[in-house]
């Protein structure tokens, strides 16, 4: 019986390692199958469009950089890159500075207050409103509060990433022993000292998870901008993009250009930081 259980047990991991490399191929052709129409269709000449499959897939006659240079003029690139570095770079900036602190503040004070598990819920409550909800009123409020602008959009991100940071960050308090700040304290380190010296450091791979989850959000975001700075010329790189898009149809090749120039700065910081992402999200999931 024990042989026979053996093979049986055999037999059924082979069948799941298979199903697995069946499912992993699928999900690699998934992935990597857009991004080489992508790729293609952006070193093409719009002569070059067809609408068999054979020409939609067959790599381009010449290999130019034409339809690059020609996106980075209609999207004006620089500028729209500047804006959304600048909205980029201080969301991520304030949003580790003051999520960490929240979520430091409610995972160490929420088995001790009730006040403060009320908070959790109430904050993290917040991932299940949808921006459709929130989008009238919050164009009628800053444009009331002279804030239509890139600082409102930046305001608007910090509190919209609140519910999920504040989720992580509590979780992976866990992680953190006591020890550290009760042996601080004994050491005469008062609050902020253990916070900035100790906790902080140790919050590393949970500050690249929450850097690198907020600045893709921020980056690929087009409603937030669109809704609340429409009619100014501080365009994003998402809006910007939307000049390739007409009444009367899309210009794929050279909007696949842009998007291809859009998507190496978020894709250089992800490769950064990819280190301390899959230990941050396993250890913040831990609550």
């Amino acid at each position: 019986m024990s042989r026979t259980k053996k093979k049986e047990g055999a037999v059924r991991g082979k069948t799941t390692n298979r199903i697995i490399n069946i499912l992993l191929v699928l999900g690699c052709l998934t992935i990597l199958f857009p991004l080489y129409m992508t790729v293609i269709i952006a070193f093409k000449k719009p002569s070059e469009m067809t609408n068999d499959v054979a020409g939609a897939l067959a790599f381009p006659q010449k290999w130019s950089f034409e339809n690059f240079a020609e996106a980075m003029r209609v999207t004006d690139f620089w500028h729209s890159l500047g804006n959304s570095l600048l909205i980029t770079g201080v969301t991520v900036v304030l949003c580790i500075l003051i999520h960490s602190l929240a979520g430091y503040l409610i995972g160490r004070k929420m088995k001790q207050r009730k006040i403060f598990k009320i908070s959790y819920y109430y904050i993290v409550s917040g991932m299940f409103v949808p921006f459709a909800v929130l989008m009238m009123p919050l164009v009628k409020e800053t444009a009331q509060l002279g804030i239509a602008n890139r600082f409102g959009v930046i305001v608007l991100y910090v509190v919209f990433f609140m519910p999920m940071n504040v989720l992580l960050y509590s979780g992976y308090l866990n992680n953190i022993p006591m020890a550290l700040e009760e042996a601080a304290c004994v050491d005469g380190a008062g609050v902020w000292q253990t916070y900035w010296k100790i906790i902080f450091p140790n919050m590393k791979p949970m500050h690249a998870t929450v850097a690198v989850l907020t600045a893709m959000s921020t980056w690929n975001d087009v409603m937030t901008p669109l809704v609340i700075m429409s009619g100014t010329d501080q365009n994003t790189l998402p809006l910007a993009q939307l000049n390739f898009q007409t009444q009367f149809g899309t210009n794929y090749n050279l909007a696949f250009a842009s998007y291809l120039l859009a998507l190496l700065p978020i894709l250089i910081f992800y490769i950064i930081c990819q280190k301390q992402i899959i230990n941050g999200v396993v250890n913040g999931a831990v609550k």
